[in-house]
């Protein structure tokens, strides 16, 4: 990449790669190798989570490239969004789109056809999303339904046919509850960008019904997603800790998104649905130890009081997220000035001057 030191090249990177969304995706490959009786294969793994975090790399980069100018008005200085801070160009982004598209497929073809095929169908999909003609993105409740295949689908499936093992309709059942509780995430991602959104017409959920409406449908997803993974997930739901944990979690997010669904200021808006977030990532954690813990052959007391562990440091962690809200400690240089002009971005800023000018907003 065209920065000035190579460690802000690994900066680039590692803000491009979204730590926090790797660590879904993370998440989703194990469970899929749970699922499938391999929750204790760390070399099958590492060796899955090399295609899903290129996939993941070339997702962000095609994104961030389409969604420029929108970003440029919902996150200005946002530290993750290298095109934003001018830490990176966009010629930089298409070169590392194109080599993690071809890590992708090849390190999935690696591990079976299955999984190869997988990834290409979900590169496709991925390109489709942003890229225009077809630019998925701007279709309202259509992106909401998309995003979540490519994010839960892509590392779940992967993981799960890289053990070679036949999909089962239990396993799709959880794959369901898995998709449907991310819907109920992703919702929430469009209270940071609704400005930008409304501005480009772009018809998320949010902006064609409104915080209630969108609050109240994310709560249904929450909900239906979680008794969908629990009754699929061996033993949780005849164990009383188990389900009494998922319980608890999705009792903890309904409460915040009742909260949310009322006037808040934006840095208010963002600790609560960071909060939201950490229940997310607790909730895939206590059911990936659930799985892992029984095929290990661990006794009940042991698996329950490790459960109550992971509960209680899920629910403390979103207590302090509602309460201080997300940090971040990821610094990137900017480029210079030449590096970063492209003729698009030109346009852009042309196009930004004419808006000012006139009196309208400017991206």
């Amino acid at each position: 990449m065209t920065v000035r030191q190579p460690a802000d090249r690994v900066r680039v990177l590692v803000a491009l790669g979204r730590p926090a969304v790797a660590v879904l995706f993370a998440l989703y490959t194990a469970l899929g190798l749970a699922q499938a009786g391999r929750a204790e294969d760390p070399s099958l793994l590492a060796a899955c989570l090399v295609p899903v975090l290129a996939f993941l790399l070339f997702s962000v980069c095609v994104n961030d490239l389409s969604d420029q100018a929108i970003d440029r008005v919902n996150l200005p200085g946002d530290r993750s969004r290298p095109l934003v801070t001018a830490a990176a160009g966009a010629r930089d982004l298409v070169r590392t789109a194109v080599v993690a598209a071809a890590v992708a497929s090849a390190a999935a073809f690696l591990l079976g056809v299955r999984p190869g095929l997988l990834m290409l169908a979900a590169l496709a999909v991925s390109a489709g999303y942003s890229l225009r003609p077809v630019r998925l993105a701007d279709r309202g409740a259509v992106a909401a339904l998309v995003l979540p295949a490519c994010y839960v689908a892509l590392p779940y499936l992967l993981g799960l046919t890289a053990t070679g093992s036949a999909v089962r309709p239990r396993d799709l059942l959880m794959l369901f509850g898995l998709y449907t509780g991310f819907i109920g995430r992703i919702l929430l991602k469009d209270f940071r960008d609704v400005r930008g959104d409304a501005l480009f017409g772009k018809r998320t959920f949010l902006v064609r019904h409104g915080r209630r409406a969108t609050c109240l449908f994310s709560a249904c997803c929450w909900t239906l997603g979680g008794c969908l993974v629990l009754v699929t997930t061996p033993g949780a739901a005849d164990a009383p800790v188990p389900a009494g944990a998922y319980g608890l979690c999705i009792a903890a997010v309904v409460l915040i998104l009742r909260r949310l669904a009322g006037p808040v200021g934006h840095r208010r808006e963002e600790a609560l649905i960071a909060g939201t977030a950490a229940i997310g990532r607790g909730l895939l954690v206590l059911q990936l130890a659930q799985l892992a813990t029984a095929q290990a052959g661990w006794s009940l007391p042991t698996r329950s009081l490790l459960l109550v562990v992971l509960l209680a440091l899920t629910l403390g962690q979103a207590a302090s997220m509602v309460r201080y809200g997300p940090r971040t400690g990821l610094t990137l240089a900017s480029l210079p000035p030449d590096d970063v002009a492209t003729p698009v971005a030109t346009s852009r800023r042309s196009a930004a001057a004419g808006r000012a000018a006139d009196g309208r907003p400017s991206a």
